[in-house]
């Protein structure tokens, strides 16, 4: 595959076990919603490619995954050597493929590994790398420059939003937060080219050995497989309030949620907190009880497919990106919610 008049973007295909990461899938969609973006603002315009990289030992089948994920390209290295992450190892592959190829982007997901791997890479690289991006859009040209990946972040602990451009080093690096953008659908019969690269400089690892491993169970029941998810802020009053909205997501089928201030006043555990320093959700249905909506908290949600807001506050930001907002006293509402709910249930189980 050699370097065209295209826009080059890469993505990081993540893999655990010999399965990929959800997280790959949504990159290869942040990609082509980045560049539909900077079209629609009137951006760059240009054609492009999206390559996903796919680094492992028997990795064939997931590069033909990648492809019916919406990659066009498959940069591929199945070799003995990469069975198990190791950081400088992948980097070895990774810098060849960067040298030779020189993408114009590359996109990492946002976890421990993909953390690990890309402040590796850019260090190497001498590229800049934009952390936990919440949003991303092809910009336009300027001057003689190609197109820039113009990333979204928040900043000073989620008080402002911040758009970070690299104009100079290649390739402009990013790790995006997984559950933020979202896959495309899987299309068996796209056809894409799966490049299998070969490493030319000898693997050397003598600085980590794998001793053993251990793989703890796959955790599906946490909130961010949830479908919907009941949600409380400050506003609750303490852990009565939760027990409250705790049945509300019992007879929903959800799961139960919260903000951070719960968590700093020791009423819910951090495993169910949402936002910047806690998980990121994209369920069907998000129900935001007694939350402000602090931009901290935002960015953990705001991708929901709909959000129903309830607060006192008429002017609590929340309400700016619900599609459904009752102001009232929750521990009137709530109540109601659950009875209609339960009442809806019983209807449908009658016919």
């Amino acid at each position: 595959m050699s370097k065209s008049d295209k826009l080059q973007i890469w993505t990081m295909v993540e893999i655990h076990q010999g399965k990929a990461d959800s997280v790959s899938w949504e990159l290869i969609g942040a990609a082509r919603n980045a560049v539909a973006l900077g079209v629609e603002s009137g951006g760059c315009g240009i054609e492009y490619d999206v390559t996903a990289v796919v680094i492992g030992e028997h990795v064939q089948e997931i590069a033909k995954e990648a492809i019916s994920y919406g990659a066009d390209y498959v940069m591929l290295v199945d070799d003995a050597n990469c069975g198990t992450y190791i950081n400088e190892v992948y980097q070895h592959a990774l810098f060849e493929m960067m040298e030779e190829h020189q993408p114009d982007i590359f996109l990492i997901g946002a976890t421990t590994q993909g953390r690990d791997l890309a402040s590796g890479m850019a260090a190497q690289l001498s590229a800049g790398l934009t952390a936990d991006c919440t949003q991303m859009v092809i910009g336009p040209p300027k001057e003689d420059m190609p197109c820039l990946l113009m990333a979204t972040r928040p900043a000073f602990s989620g008080n402002l939003m911040a758009t970070i451009v690299c104009e100079t080093a290649r390739p402009q690096m990013a790790t995006v937060r997984p559950h933020v953008f979202v896959a495309l659908e899987r299309d068996e019969t796209r056809k894409g080219k799966i490049v299998e690269f070969e490493v030319k400089r000898p693997f050397v690892n003598d600085q980590v050995k794998i001793l053993a491993q251990e793989f703890l169970a796959q955790a599906t029941g946490g909130i961010e497989f949830a479908d919907v998810i009941v949600a409380g802020g400050r506003g609750i009053g303490g852990k009565d309030g939760l027990v409250l909205l705790k049945e509300l997501a019992d007879v929903m089928g959800g799961k139960l949620a919260v903000t951070r201030a719960c968590v700093d006043a020791n009423w819910a555990s951090h495993e169910i907190q949402v936002g910047l320093t806690g998980k990121t959700v994209n369920p069907a249905l998000y129900i935001a009880c007694g939350i402000s909506g602090a931009v901290q908290h935002r960015v953990g949600m705001q991708n929901s497919q709909k959000i129903i807001a309830v607060n006192q506050d008429a002017d609590a930001p929340i309400f700016s990106i619900a599609d459904v907002g009752i102001v009232g006293n929750l521990f009137e509402v709530v109540p109601e919610m659950i009875a209609q709910v339960k009442a809806m249930k019983s209807g449908m189980g009658a016919k």
